[in-house]
């Protein structure tokens, strides 16, 4: 199919797209990687009258390390940039494991982190890295910006806490404590398929080994990220044994998925507590290196 007849617009300037989102509001789309807005337009389930290219501004397109930690991501980096980043290996291994189960080569070499993120598939792995990472994205518009947390962020399927004259420029992630493991899995029927399940797990230890905080976060697990609150109690506090580790992959189960042709309710249910067993067991290991 082809899509709709609509305009097109290739700003040379972020206050310039910025101005034209102002101007067409609800009408016009950014596009930016286009892996997921031009299938849905030749589908036609989008039909902007005004599409903005956003591809020739590169001052979006960035990677950088802060002094205190802290790591800064233009919203039109690309996936593959990201997964080949030393800096996001070294500073963001979650981020580093996580990237390589979006989608296939060819998708990552176009797809673009803002993209993902604005277009907040709850099935897609980065929504819920940013989750459990604990996140912030600075949202611009010709009014001014603002900073979003990433557990405010996404909203529904498909869904942000983005105004309509918005745009995610950056993503920010916060300083990974000493001690701090982390590992993303996921169970997808072939490798690049949205997962079935995936969980992303952060996991800190204190100098005498107690957990002192604990994060996982899920994906295709609602109808947003979902982060699992009492799988990461079940941990916090604890000189983590098996019988937490239990206790967290129990508390996994707990969540309400959507169930598809794919995978049942019950067989989402399952593989939550079987991925957050291996994760967390996983993390623990490589916060103790």
């Amino acid at each position: 199919m082809k899509p709709a007849p609509f305009r097109y617009l290739a700003p040379d300037s972020l206050a310039a797209a910025l101005e034209l989102k102002a101007q067409h509001g609800d009408d016009a789309r950014f596009l930016a990687g286009g892996q997921s807005l031009i299938p849905a337009m030749n589908f036609r389930l989008a039909q902007p009258a005004v599409l903005i290219d956003l591809n020739p501004l590169r001052e979006l397109d960035y990677i950088r390390a802060a002094g205190d930690g802290r790591l800064a991501i233009g919203a039109l980096t690309r996936n593959r940039a990201l997964e080949r980043d030393a800096v996001v290996a070294a500073q963001q291994p979650l981020v580093h494991e996580a990237v390589p189960h979006v989608a296939h080569p060819q998708i990552r070499n176009r797809g673009t982190v803002g993209g993902n993120l604005a277009h907040a598939d709850p099935a897609s792995e980065l929504p819920a890295v940013m989750l459990a990472l604990g996140a912030r994205l600075r949202a611009r518009s010709a009014r001014g910006e603002r900073w979003i947390e990433a557990r405010d962020f996404f909203t529904g399927v498909f869904s942000t806490a983005l105004r309509q004259d918005e745009l995610l420029v950056e993503v920010e992630l916060p300083r990974l404590p000493p001690r701090t493991g982390t590992a993303f899995l996921e169970v997808a029927r072939r490798h690049g398929d949205y997962a079935m399940m995936g969980v992303a797990a952060v996991v800190t230890l204190g100098d005498d080994g107690t957990c002192t905080d604990a994060r996982l976060a899920y994906c295709n697990a609602g109808a947003t990220p979902v982060l699992g609150k009492r799988a990461a109690q079940a941990l916090a506090g604890q000189r983590v044994a098996d019988s937490h580790i239990a206790a967290a992959a129990a508390a996994g189960r707990e969540i309400d998925p959507p169930g598809n042709v794919h995978a049942s309710k019950a067989f989402q249910r399952h593989l939550a507590g079987v991925l957050t067993r291996r994760a967390v067991r996983t993390a623990l290991a490589r916060a103790t290196r």
